[in-house]
């Protein structure tokens, strides 16, 4: 079977292009830019750590590139990134996609691959009729967008309201989710702190060793921590349990290969 080629010099101007439909001025805007293309970065190298052919490295990189492709409208209609309070931006990724999708690709060999990996990228879990390889570029793209929110999470958020974060309590439920080696669940009554934990919970829904590698190459756990100087002596000895779990499980899952 002939190779498909996924020309992404091309697929990336036109993402710009479709960016430039929005005011980059904007800082929440420009983030989501900039996210978009660390996260196709992220997804190539998750890509070549599972050894998968060149086209297919292309094609994940291609997903990480386009999987936030809804944020940009989101953002403009609604003025927030919350989707309980507007909508759910990887269905409506989806939707986009399904529409514009031979702007970034001209075969429509990967449209499925591609729809439903933007569609579940952000969901707590994936759905579960996905054919393997539907399931696997969905992970890997997973994979790469909570990578990224690790970065953000040390180089970006609560920047300017860190005292928030360190006089807020951990919430009892959140450690018992933590605990059981699950991701918590988003919640309106959410407290600062229970928001960072909540990311750092994410590595119970991560797939695979590269992304492990990566995480503690970049040192994420330690360096969101140690940002802050918690009050609440309870809250500090709860972080510091789950920092050193959340160490721990990331060796192991880079162990176990």
């Amino acid at each position: 079977m002939k190779n498909i080629m996924i020309n992404l010099e091309k697929a990336k101007q036109e993402f710009i292009k479709y960016t430039e439909n929005y005011d980059l001025k904007n800082e929440h805007i420009e983030r989501k830019q900039l996210h978009s293309l660390r996260v196709m970065g992220i997804s190539r190298q998750i890509a070549e750590g599972l050894e998968l052919s060149q086209e297919e490295i292309d094609l994940a990189t291609l997903i990480g590139l386009l999987h936030d492709i809804a944020r940009f409208e989101q953002y403009t209609q609604y003025h927030t990134y919350k989707d309980m309070l507007s909508i759910d931006h990887g269905n409506f990724g989806a939707k986009i996609l399904e529409k514009d999708i031979s702007k970034y690709i001209e075969s429509n060999k990967y449209d499925n691959i591609i729809i439903k990996a933007v569609k579940n990228h952000n969901k707590f879990k994936i759905e579960e009729d996905l054919t393997p390889k539907e399931e696997l570029f969905a992970k890997i793209i997973r994979d790469a967008d909570k990578i990224d929110i690790f970065y953000e999470s040390v180089e970006m958020f609560w920047k300017g309201t860190e005292k928030e974060v360190e006089n807020s309590k951990i919430s009892e439920d959140v450690i018992q989710q933590i605990n059981n080696f699950s991701q918590t669940k988003r919640k309106k009554e959410e407290t600062p702190i229970d928001n960072i934990m909540r990311v750092i919970a994410f590595i119970f829904d991560m797939n695979f060793k590269a992304s492990f590698e990566i995480l503690k190459k970049e040192d994420y756990i330690n360096k969101i921590i140690n940002r802050y100087n918690l009050k609440d002596e309870y809250t500090k000895q709860k972080v510091e349990e789950i920092r050193i779990m959340a160490n721990k499980y990331i060796n192991e899952k880079i162990k176990e290969g």
